[in-house]
């Protein structure tokens, strides 16, 4: 069973950054597309970015030069560093691993919130 874990959110002035962790529970996800999500309260779940197993990257155009995901598969790890925050950036954040093979077999985190408030 894969399990996605994240950690790192918490509450930031805008202006400020924030680095969200997603740990996988096995290596098999190292050929998934590892991708963060952001949720507003009763919409579907929004991509803030996506990253290959090679390391090709993906944003949203409204977290453009602001966000960088990145990954490391030998830790199992992905990664979204979030800097000059917004308060429309509040969210809870997701971590999601995508089949590149097979777009319907995937696998999401429980999130972790960000909130962006002065």
């Amino acid at each position: 069973q894969v399990q996605l874990v994240e950690s790192g959110g918490g509450l930031v002035q805008p202006g400020g950054s924030l680095r969200l962790s997603c740990a996988a529970s096995t290596m098999l996800l190292r050929v998934y597309v590892m991708g963060w999500y952001r949720r507003q309260p009763g919409k579907p779940r929004d991509l803030v970015a996506s990253i290959t197993s090679s390391g090709s990257t993906n944003y949203a155009d409204s977290v453009k030069g602001r966000f960088t995901i990145s990954r490391d598969n030998a830790k199992n790890m992905v990664y979204l560093q979030m800097n000059n925050l917004k308060p429309e950036d509040t969210s809870v954040y997701y971590c999601n691993a995508q089949s590149p093979f097979n777009a319907n077999y995937e696998f999401w985190g429980q999130g972790t919130q960000v909130t962006v408030s002065s």
